[in-house]
């Protein structure tokens, strides 16, 4: 299945996306809802970011090849950081490029959404927690984030955490081809079978540090070729079986 957030006119809602048509959802994805007759053509709405999370955990260096790049260490265990909702951007919006930094990155990503509250769970189990994947582009300012040492200031710009379109069900977190294309041109090319830690081991541990409850967001580490973004620039973060996020620099 493929869930949407959605605004028309003055009325917003989650919907079921069904080939060109999204229908119309009543009540709440993450507990009891039903799917109605009511549905509007995919052109006619605007899509909103697929959830509204209470906090959005990322991973870092999950891929070998990205840590090669950075010249960092692999980790021990997933090296867990966060972003605020506010930097929460949806798909067809704009990444705004804050004043303070000269460069600013893009980072491809798989993102799981979390279905229900879960709070120590067993690896084996973590993935029944789990609603479905949605895409992510880590935002980053790179320069600051070699300035600061730590990482919440060049992860946390309003803006800095785009997401979607689409939240969907059924699929293989561990094995997806994601790509990063900016214009046109691939930059990012990997499979996520080339993840250090799997996405059930990832939320099996974050669970064990903090309560992840429904709607809450892990982006689970980006691939090699993370390069800069500038003003005017089009990046779509593009995850097999899942969708295409786009975005617009400015």
């Amino acid at each position: 299945m493929k869930y949407v957030r959605f605004k028309k006119d003055n009325f917003c809602s989650y919907g079921l996306l069904e080939g060109e048509k999204v229908k119309v959802i009543e009540g709440d994805i993450f507990k009891d809802y039903s799917v109605t007759g009511r549905c509007y053509d995919i052109d006619e709405i605007e899509l909103l970011t697929p959830c509204v999370p209470s906090k959005i955990v990322c991973v870092g260096l999950n891929y070998k090849a990205h840590a090669r790049e950075t010249n960092m260490p692999l980790p021990q265990e997933p090296l867990i950081f966060l972003k605020p909702p506010t930097a929460a951007l949806a798909h067809k919006g704009n990444i705004i490029i804050p004043a303070v930094s000269g460069r600013v990155d893009y980072e491809a990503e798989l993102a799981l959404v979390i279905g229900k509250t879960a709070k120590n769970v067993k690896p084996e189990d973590a993935l029944d927690y789990v609603l479905g994947a949605t895409c992510l582009n880590d935002v980053t300012a790179r320069d600051l984030q070699k300035k600061d040492g730590q990482w919440t200031r060049a992860k946390s710009f309003d803006t800095f955490a785009p997401m979607g379109p689409y939240i969907v069900t059924g699929v293989d977190y561990n094995n997806l081809d994601i790509e990063l294309v900016l214009n046109g041109e691939i930059k990012q090319k990997s499979n996520t079978s080339c993840f250090i830690a799997k996405a059930h081991q990832i939320v099996s541990y974050v669970s064990r540090i903090m309560t992840l409850d429904p709607g809450d967001v892990i982006a689970t580490g980006t691939p090699s070729g993370v390069g800069p973004m500038k003003k005017g620039d089009v990046v779509e973060v593009r995850l097999e079986g899942v969708g295409v996020l786009k975005n617009y620099v400015e």
